[in-house]
């Protein structure tokens, strides 16, 4: 069974990739009490996650906020822990903090297997600053196709079968 992670307090998360456009694997990646922890999901997932990130920034009530945390970029060595099969947002009124859950993606048959769980503890700070950098890391991949809306492939000069 893989590691779980319980973080009241979160020095560091954010959105990365590796590997060229095309094939890029997106992480979510967290430093907190001495740990960095690096969980893969889907682009999708990522993308879903700003936007209600997103949402529930705008929907929280008024407060004092920090900057956000300026330097977002992944930690070296990358090592998955596992990959993220499901997300999950609650938000914590008395501390005014967005907490973060992230389930791992199990594909074993048996019902009573129960995957890792991973929790993230968030200011406001730090979920405006995952939002953007987010969007940022997601738009940064191929083009889409203007007709088709697919990703454009590099490797043919960005040409589209849709354009026959």
């Amino acid at each position: 069974m893989s590691e779980s992670f319980h973080f009241e307090a979160v020095d560091m998360i954010t959105v990365g990739t590796l590997g060229p456009k095309g094939e890029r694997v997106f992480y979510l990646q967290c430093v907190a009490e001495g740990e960095l922890v690096s969980l893969k999901f889907e682009k999708r997932q990522a993308a879903a996650l700003a936007e209600y990130l997103d949402r529930v920034l705008n929907e929280m009530p008024g407060g004092t906020e920090a900057d956000p945390p300026a330097d977002l970029d992944m930690r070296e060595p990358v090592v998955e822990a596992w990959t993220i099969g499901a997300l999950g947002i609650a938000y914590d009124a008395d501390e005014g903090r967005v907490i973060l859950v992230a389930e791992e993606l199990v594909e074993d048959e048996d019902p009573d297997s129960a995957g890792a769980a991973a929790r993230f503890t968030l200011t406001r700070p730090q979920v405006r600053a995952l939002v953007g950098r987010t969007r940022t890391v997601v738009a940064a991949g191929r083009p889409p196709c203007s007709y088709c809306l697919r990703p454009l492939e590099p490797s043919n000069g960005n040409w589209c079968p849709c354009h026959n």
